[in-house]
């Protein structure tokens, strides 16, 4: 069996695999040197390679896809995934997904869940707040959603808590995330502050990334999305440099591209 592991595979783009579930995050599998398209005309050059093709990825249970953006969903991805897949995302990206021949892609409004069984275990999977950019600016990109994975087996409490921040900037709404699940054992964190333009800011930079992780009080936080596309202007370095001088640097986990991070049962 293959072992219990986060694989990151580059931008935001990671495998999952735990409990006997494989889940796809964000799949993006553009080469470097091509571009993702942003909308309104914009768009950005990749800068690395992905650490694997499509057809490189494991058997998949599902791909849990934060919103609906040319780097977190690409061309690529569309052609070689399974139309038959369960694409777990948001509403507005569902409907898209299931008006290109992805049938089984599923909506959660945010803090609505759904659940996926094999024999006995299960994963829980919770939609999170989530606003890809400041002020009103978020309501013309795609919306956006963060993800908690809950891992268990039968009638027992989760063995594992995942949770996946996606592309969001820090504002009131995400301090409610530990208050309703104080027990995060991991999380992803989408960096890079991404600016269009070059002039708004539309994910979290180094200093953002370190306020998330006080808000959200997980145990452990593994970095990603800071440096594949052009638009992304706030280094991994940054977001280590600020957890650092915070006290908070035990908690990082840093994986390289094609590099794992085991995942053991927290409790």
């Amino acid at each position: 069996m293959a072992e219990d592991a986060l694989t990151f595979v580059g931008n935001a783009t990671t495998i999952i695999r735990y409990g006997g579930f494989t889940l796809l995050t964000d799949p993006n599998f553009l080469r470097a040197g091509q571009y993702a398209h942003l909308g309104y005309g914009l768009r950005s050059k990749r800068l690395k390679d992905p650490a694997l093709r499509p057809e490189e990825l494991p058997d998949l249970d599902a791909v849990v896809l934060s919103h609906l953006h040319d780097d977190h969903w690409d061309r690529v991805a569309e052609g070689a995934l399974d139309r038959g897949l369960p694409v777990l995302t948001t509403p507005a990206a569902a409907r898209t997904l299931r008006g290109r021949g992805f049938g089984e892609s599923a909506g959660l409004a945010t803090w609505e869940s759904t659940r996926l069984t094999k024999g006995d275990r299960w994963v829980r999977v919770h939609a999170m707040p989530g606003r890809h950019g400041p002020g009103p600016l978020h309501r013309i990109l795609p919306p956006v959603m963060g993800v908690l994975l809950e891992f268990g087996a039968g009638d027992g409490e989760p063995d594992l808590r995942i949770y996946i921040s996606g592309d969001t900037v820090m504002y009131g709404g995400l301090a409610e995330i530990h208050r309703r699940h104080p027990d995060i054992d991991l999380g992803v964190v989408h960096l890079g502050g991404t600016r269009l333009l070059g002039l708004v800011t539309v994910t979290m930079d180094g200093r953002q990334g370190a306020d998330w992780l006080e808000t959200v009080r997980c145990a452990r936080a593994v970095p990603v999305h800071f440096d594949d596309y052009t638009v992304m202007k706030s280094p991994r370095s940054a977001f280590e440099a600020e957890v650092a001088r915070r006290g908070l640097g035990d908690r990082l986990r840093l994986v390289e591209r094609g590099e794992r991070l085991s995942l053991q049962p927290a409790r």
